[in-house]
């Protein structure tokens, strides 16, 4: 479905994408890990052309791009079958929850007024704001405006939708909700690529893991061996330090990687 060869990014001097390859396969739920600087985020954007990468390819459903060469017209093309959520929703603060999720099918989709309210109460139904269409984003918690930027993503029907820390900006007591939803997304078969520090989430519900470090991919495996079985120190101590802070120790436990390191 999406697979990316060596993909480089550099801002001025600095190289924050050292030639990653990327495959993500439909349905697949891949978990992003890794410390703070790694690349995680310059990875989301550089797929959605938020960023122009230096080189690589894009083979997105058959069809191969130069990133480096990429036109708008094929920009536009590829950004049909995906969506984006970012940290901290993006949403119009002068717009109603409604409004925020069918602006975009209005205007760059040119869906009709009326198609595009149907798809989006059908979407805010999802992420269970149906008592909210008509709500303005400073009268939502930070998870119910998460939630209006998934259901955003979800109204334009995505193969894949790309996450970037949907969960970074919330109170601890929000996380959840937000979580939930994505879990029903994956059990139905949506394909996502997260970057997350949510553990818990990359333990149980992604069936695959990628885990960056320096702008490289240092290790790709399955979500059951990446947590059960981690070969590399910095991997073992980058679980081991989510272990022991109390957002780690919340999520999930793995005491075995305490044993081993």
């Amino acid at each position: 479905m999406l697979e990316i060869k060596d993909l480089h990014k550099s801002f001025g001097s600095h190289e924050v994408l050292k030639g990653l390859d990327l495959s993500v396969q439909q349905g697949d739920v891949v978990a992003v890990l890794g410390p703070s600087g790694s690349g995680k985020t310059t990875l989301l954007r550089c797929l959605n052309f938020l960023e122009t990468a230096q080189s690589g390819t894009m083979n997105f459903d058959g069809d191969l791009f130069n990133l480096k060469y990429i036109t708008k017209k094929e920009i536009a093309s590829v950004r049909k079958k995906t969506a984006f959520v970012f940290q901290n929703y993006n949403l119009f603060r002068n717009k109603t929850a409604l409004q925020n999720v069918t602006e975009g099918l209005i205007i760059a989709r040119k869906l009709s007024k009326k198609e595009a309210l149907e798809k989006g109460m059908y979407a805010l139904d999802k992420v269970g704001l149906s008592a909210k269409y008509d709500a303005y984003p400073h009268q939502l918690s930070g998870g119910q405006q998460q939630r209006v930027a998934i259901a955003r993503a979800l109204a334009s029907d995505p193969e894949i939708i790309y996450f970037d820390e949907p969960t970074s900006a919330l109170d601890p007591t929000l996380i959840g909700e937000v979580l939930s939803v994505m879990r029903k997304l994956a059990e139905e078969g949506m394909t996502m690529l997260v970057v997350t520090h949510e553990m818990n989430f990359a333990r149980n519900v992604s069936n695959k893991v990628i885990f960056m470090m320096d702008g490289e991919i240092i290790e790709t495996k399955t979500a059951k061996d990446f947590f059960n079985n981690p070969e590399q120190a910095c991997i073992k101590t980058f679980l081991r330090t989510y272990l022991n802070s109390d957002e780690g120790s919340q999520s999930y436990e793995l005491r075995r990687v305490n044993e081993e390191v």
